[in-house]
């Protein structure tokens, strides 16, 4: 018997369990508008589970209630919340459930009563006669709360909106994040037999064989991919460096490697770039001088040969139909980060993120430490990253200590948290080559012929990697164009 209960007999705690965080409570405006209206429910499917978690002398059913994460405010009614929450104490102290063990720990907790006292307990054993459907009464228990879940966060909304929100952006991308994990909440996977990855390992293995494109995304530098064999989906890349040795020029010369790849000429890879610090105009300016080979110095003075401006226009129209995107919002939030990216994959392809760069990301907490605050985001930046399937570009800050000791920069000199080296699959870090001379230093006074070798020696240390080794690789900053090259076809490994 399927039933549309009202929310008049809901309890405030079922109420509260609406799709709601744990730690935030329902406002009393918001109940008095939901009150009385009508909510999916089944109570036989509730009677039903609840009496097989009872019945099953092998534990089998409860211990798929609970892979399949089933809470006690997945039940609509109180009295069956008390029971299932009394059920799972059962399970954690490891005692077989039956009608009188169950009618005991209801007393210990003091919830018999509410519960329905012994003859409901013993009833609910009465209602079945096998265990066979017990699945099937789980399946609608967990639909028939979503869509309660749903039906609250519509309301609170409706709610939300009508209080007219000064930041809509945020509004909105809370409650998109919120309504996404509705949907992630339903999707517990269950336990595989090891040969299913063991047959989609040999797959990837098989690729590697036969030198067929893998899953990685390869960044244009070979000493770079021939180590990590290209940034894999789900990961969280970490480019790390101290003020101006050229991180962002470095993300940005392997978001146009890709963009222009021939690996990928049948199959376009798509990225996004989040500038939470440069303009979009400074980054297409910077991209396009880069690959056209101009000086961006000579073109803010006028002086450009007339085949270099044809370059520069030519540049700019390849740039144009490149599968590129780009959002130079300040300020933004992990969150808005996530919806702007998930949004952006559900209308077009998406392969690569870049976020320039998180300590500029804004946080929703004001009462957090800094170091705090910076774990958050890093935990979130690496959740979209598994979320949406793409590698995460991410450039990060280092610390002063390699400037003050003299040193390449380390593990240790990441910024404000350790969460980020943690989270990260992928940490690399830029570092000035010690060995080299810093051509920087000498500004070009721009009397007589300037050097025709123009660059500096940078070292890029790709200082962790989860699933592969660890080396050093040699670039060369070509500062005129602000543009990275590799200097040499080898690297160290560690």
């Amino acid at each position: 018997m399927e039933e549309m209960s009202t929310i008049s007999s809901l309890s405030k705690k079922n109420l509260d369990s609406f799709g709601k965080p744990k730690d935030t409570k329902v406002s009393h405006d918001l109940q008095d508008k939901i009150e009385g209206r009508s909510l999916p429910s089944n109570l036989d499917a509730e009677q039903g589970i609840l009496a097989a978690c009872i019945v099953d002398a092998s534990g089998e059913v409860m211990s798929n209630c609970i892979e399949k994460a089933l809470r006690p405010e997945d039940f609509y009614f109180t009295k069956h919340q008390l029971v299932y929450d009394a059920l799972l104490d059962l399970h954690n102290e490891t005692i077989e459930p039956d009608e009188i063990v169950l009618v005991e720990k209801l007393k210990t907790n003091g919830s018999l009563e509410q519960a329905g006292g012994q003859d409901a307990i013993t009833s609910l054993t009465g209602r079945i006669d096998t265990t066979a459907h017990a699945s099937f009464w789980l399946d609608i228990v967990k639909q028939k709360s979503l869509l309660r879940k749903c039906i609250y966060m519509a309301f609170e909304m409706i709610d939300g909106a009508n209080q007219q929100p000064a930041n809509v952006e945020d509004f909105l991308a809370s409650f998109e994040q919120r309504v996404c994990s509705l949907g992630e909440d339903q999707n517990v996977r269950a336990s595989i037999p090891f040969r299913e990855p063991i047959q989609h390992a040999m797959e990837q293995i098989q690729k590697m064989l036969s030198r067929e494109e893998t899953d990685g995304v390869l960044t244009g530098y070979s000493d770079l991919d021939g180590l990590t064999n290209g940034f894999k989906p789900g990961e969280m890349i970490v480019l790390a460096a101290r003020p101006s040795v050229g991180k962002t020029s470095l993300a940005m010369n392997i978001v146009e490697n890709i963009a222009f790849s021939s690996k990928y000429k049948d199959s376009p890879r798509h990225a996004l770039v989040f500038s939470l610090e440069m303009s979009s105009t400074s980054l297409a300016m910077r991209l396009i001088c880069g690959r056209a080979r101009v000086n961006m110095n000579d073109l803010r003075k006028g002086f450009v040969p007339r085949g270099q401006a044809e370059k520069l226009h030519q540049t700019s129209k390849d740039f144009q139909q490149a599968p590129l995107w780009v959002d130079d919002t300040s300020g933004l939030s992990i969150n808005q980060i996530r919806a702007k990216a998930r949004r952006l994959k559900m209308r077009n392809k998406l392969d690569f993120i870049v976020v320039d760069y998180l300590q500029l990301i804004s946080t929703e907490s004001r009462v957090l430490s800094r170091e705090n605050q910076i774990s958050e985001i890093s935990r979130g930046l690496k959740a979209m990253a598994k979320e949406l399937e793409v590698p995460v570009l991410v450039l990060s800050q280092l610390n002063r200590d390699s400037e003050k000791e003299r040193r390449d920069p380390r593990l240790s000199d990441l910024r404000e948290s350790g969460a980020i080296e943690q989270d990260a699959d992928v940490v690399m870090l830029l570092g000035k080559h010690r060995k080299g001379e810093d051509v920087r230093e000498m500004d070009y006074d721009g009397e007589g012929e300037a050097p025709e070798e123009d660059f500096e020696p940078i070292v890029l240390i790709l200082a962790k990697q989860r699933n592969g080794p660890t080396g050093k690789i040699n670039l060369a900053f070509r500062r005129k164009y602000t543009r990275f090259e590799s200097m040499q076809q080898d690297h160290r490994l560690n």
